[in-house]
């Protein structure tokens, strides 16, 4: 199942010494399906061959005292005690090549705390809402999903791509790096260096029934398992999907190891798997830094 994008983008940005940014810009993208993908809806129609959209697009950033090493063609902030904000909003229009009309909006916030020999904590939180009539839902708002081995920090871990679908949606991600607390306290152990995090992660959101394919036959379809006819995609619409995670970095100065755990939806097919264990939600994954 590919998608296969045609995208054109004009975009400007402008920072001021402040650390507040501002960025316009315009998105005119084709969307195709490939391979077993295709855009069905629920009614006896030939499937749709493309989806077009346009949207014009803005954002609203605010780093107060923001510090970063700078690149020839990138920059890599370094975080401080000071928040950092994201406005986004973007217009899709039913003209200039697209198809569909809709508002998108999204706030997004980071914070680190640093909590003394207790180490530090690292907050992200996100809200949004997406106003549409109709919309595909290849348009709606998927969380971040990770179902690789590699750990992502701004990603839920143990989610399968395109598991859940919504158009207004909040989220959390706490991440605590306990900086040797408890490991410099064990001796020998503690010349290894060491260091703990955990970290809990949470998503909730919901689906207005105009946009849900499941109450409206003329929307494209959720995409379903080839072998079994199951879909792929849920609505978060009992409670929040929550993870959490226990592990080790700094391992020989570069390594990390993280036990993440998914605590609920282990009804949905295809949850993730440890050593053929059916339903219990645990993988380990790992990350290199260099």
């Amino acid at each position: 199942r590919m998608l296969f994008l045609d995208r054109y983008s004009a975009e400007y940005g402008l920072e001021f010494k402040n650390n507040l940014s501002f960025k316009l810009g315009f998105d005119h993208v084709k969307q195709e399906a490939l391979g077993s993908l295709s855009f069905k809806t629920g009614e006896e129609v030939p499937p749709i061959d493309f989806l077009y959209s346009s949207e014009f697009n803005g954002e609203i950033r605010f780093a107060p005292n923001e510090q970063f090493i700078q690149g020839r063609n990138y920059r890599t902030p370094i975080f401080n005690k000071y928040p950092v904000l994201t406005l986004n909003y973007a217009f899709g229009v039913d003209g200039l090549g697209g198809d569909y009309s809709y508002q998108k909006v999204q706030l997004h916030a980071f914070k680190r705390f640093y909590l003394s020999i207790f180490g530090n904590m690292r907050i992200e939180a996100e809200a949004g809402r997406i106003f549409a009539d109709k919309l595909p839902y290849f348009f709606l708002k998927f969380p971040r999903a990770n179902q690789s081995y590699i750990y992502r920090t701004g990603a839920f871990n143990m989610m399968n791509f395109m598991e859940f679908a919504n158009d207004k949606w909040a989220s959390v991600i706490m991440e605590h790096f306990f900086e040797g607390f408890f490991l410099n306290k064990i001796p020998l152990i503690k010349r290894l260096k060491l260091r703990e995090v955990v970290s809990f992660k949470a998503v909730y959101g919901g689906l207005d029934d105009k946009n849900n394919p499941n109450k409206n036959p003329e929307l494209i379809q959720f995409i379903e398992k080839e072998s079994t006819g199951e879909p792929i995609t849920y609505l978060l619409d009992q409670q929040p999907y929550m993870e959490a995670s226990a592990g080790l970095y700094n391992i020989f100065k570069f390594g990390r190891v993280d036990f993440v755990q998914r605590l609920n939806y282990l009804d949905n097919p295809d949850v993730p798997e440890l050593f053929g264990v059916k339903g219990l939600g645990v993988r380990v994954k790992v990350s290199v830094k260099f």
